[in-house]
């Protein structure tokens, strides 16, 4: 876990701002050191933080997502990223 606070309740009435949301959660990839990050995108569609671009290795996509679910809660991180 990176310490980061986690929104609860995203879906729901307590939402939170979506440019906050994704400055955290790109600021959350960034801090994370383990992933090369520079070719991922942080959107926001609805209730779900989106994960697009490219990553090096297979297993960084599982972290990109776990990292995002830390910020936003899982079930709530889609992922479009692809290896390359």
């Amino acid at each position: 876990m990176l310490g980061f606070v986690a929104f609860t309740n995203y879906g729901e009435s307590g939402r939170r701002d979506h440019a906050a949301t994704r400055a955290s959660v790109e600021s959350a990839l960034q801090a994370a050191g383990d992933i090369e990050v520079a070719e991922i995108t942080v959107s926001i569609a609805g209730s779900y933080v989106i994960l697009e671009g490219f990553v090096r290795l297979g297993g960084d996509v599982e972290r990109a997502i776990e990292i995002a679910e830390s910020v936003v809660g899982r079930g709530y991180v889609r992922s479009r990223l692809l290896r390359r």
